[in-house]
């Protein structure tokens, strides 16, 4: 069995998760604890961490199934085909989020588009592209997991 990925309707992440383990479809919706704030308070948030995305381990005869749970679009394609996610990136996931360490990183001397290696945490050794930076957060493509990974970064003074 293979893991798959569906995109969902926004914000119909949790729902479509919930929908599919009640079919006995194996999934995993990682999320992670926001604060958010309002003009008048703040709140923790359990957020998506990729946003409208599930990931799903089943046969791929029984690929169609899914579409009977409302919220799924479609499946996430790569080079004509579903794209397939390999259990020891899911793993990865699950270990970063689990151990909640981000090791601390601070933003020297790079530019948007310029290519680096990650030196260690879950993603050690992984080739990245600097998407975007800013005073707190800094975004990476990974190509290889086909995803954007967002960072928070200390600001530079």
């Amino acid at each position: 069995m293979s893991w798959y990925v569906l995109y969902t309707k926004p914000r119909m992440e949790k729902r479509v998760a919930n929908g599919l383990q009640q079919m006995g479809v194996e999934v995993y919706c990682p999320f992670i604890t926001e604060i958010k704030q309002w003009s008048d308070r703040k709140k923790k948030i359990k957020t998506p961490l990729f946003k409208s995305y599930v990931f799903i381990k089943m046969e791929e005869k029984n690929r169609n199934r899914v579409f009977e749970v409302p919220g799924v679009i479609r499946y996430l394609f790569w080079l004509g085909k579903p794209a397939i996610v390999r259990d020891k990136e899911i793993k990865v996931i699950r270990e970063w989020l689990e151990e909640d360490k981000v090791d601390g990183a601070k933003v020297e001397h790079l530019n948007e588009g310029d290519k680096i290696t990650i030196k260690n945490g879950a993603f050690k050794q992984q080739e990245a592209i600097i998407r975007d930076i800013g005073k707190r957060k800094m975004r990476l493509v990974l190509p290889e997991l086909g995803f954007t990974l967002e960072v928070q970064t200390k600001e530079i003074i």
